[in-house]
């Protein structure tokens, strides 16, 4: 969240919205003057009751996106029925490969030699929706859980401001299939697979 607040001119954020009543991202909203909200999912004797008090705290603000960041609740159909290819998400590996938790230790334990995140549209399936954007990084010999999801964490922080300026400047099309194809998208200068290192 914060970095697509820092993106700069263009990503109009109308608000942050939270579960929980002690989240960071609050504050950090608060300090940029962006209206803050919480919805908190513990007042909610059920998962349709809180997505239909969530789904009522977004639409007061007329959103063109919403933009999960760092959400760790799974929605309802019904909930994301209602944002049809408008509502984003990132996830910490390279969907397919590694959906739901744990994704670092699970990446490490299956040996894999690059690793990295993936900014996709939701659907009801979890971390199955169209794919916009994937940021990678290799694996490195003597990596841990911590120090690979250090290095994830800075591509999340590039591409997710970028998936959202894509949607902003309407340059993502769905091809028949469903598929997500970014209209004019450039090759980065620097790939995004970087080298890494040891230290």
């Amino acid at each position: 969240m914060r970095s697509i607040v820092e993106a700069g001119t263009g990503l109009d954020v109308r608000a942050v919205i939270s579960n929980r009543p002690g989240a960071g991202g609050l504050e950090f909203a608060a300090s940029h003057r962006i209206e803050t909200k919480v919805v908190d999912h513990t007042g909610y004797g059920t998962r349709e009751a809180f997505d239909a008090a969530l789904a009522g705290a977004i639409d007061a603000c007329e959103p063109e996106l919403v933009v999960l960041a760092g959400f760790m609740r799974i929605l309802t159909d019904g909930f994301v029925a209602r944002y049809p290819r408008r509502m984003l998400n990132i996830h910490p590996s390279l969907l397919p490969s590694f959906p739901g938790l744990h994704t670092h230790a699970r990446a490490l334990a299956a040996g894999v030699k690059v690793h990295g995140a993936t900014v996709h549209v939701v659907t009801p399936a979890l971390d199955g929706g169209p794919i916009i954007v994937q940021g990678a990084v290799p694996v490195l010999e003597n990596d841990t859980e911590e120090r690979l999801a250090a290095r994830v964490l800075e591509v999340e922080h590039r591409i997710y401001p970028q998936a959202v300026r894509w949607f902003v400047e309407k340059r993502i099309e769905f091809t028949a299939d469903g598929a997500v194809r970014v209209r004019g998208a450039r090759i980065p200068t620097q790939p995004l697979i970087s080298p890494g290192t040891d230290s």
